[in-house]
């Protein structure tokens, strides 16, 4: 299982992320600062794009497969019918 947070500043305040990846699923959970973590939402295409974001700086210092980052590309692109940016 592989395990990533980020957090965003957003009008409400603080909200943090976390991203698991295990059995080629992805399952995103989100929360405000001092609440309690919410997995049953629907991430945002942004979100997913955040993600992906954080994924591709670690895919390029090697910590992260390739195989994870296009798993989460076809979810992209499935869910939204966006192809994310590709980046060299």
């Amino acid at each position: 299982m592989q395990k990533y947070q980020w957090r965003e500043a957003t009008e409400e305040g603080t909200r943090f992320y976390r991203a698991t990846y295990h059995a080629s699923r992805w399952n995103i959970a989100t929360q405000l600062k001092g609440e309690d973590w919410t997995d049953k939402f629907k991430p945002s295409q942004e979100v997913l794009q955040n993600l992906r974001e954080l994924l591709w700086a670690k895919y390029q210092r090697k910590r992260c497969t390739w195989k994870i980052l296009s798993n989460l590309d076809k979810l992209i692109e499935k869910e939204y019918g966006v192809e994310p940016p590709q980046k060299s």
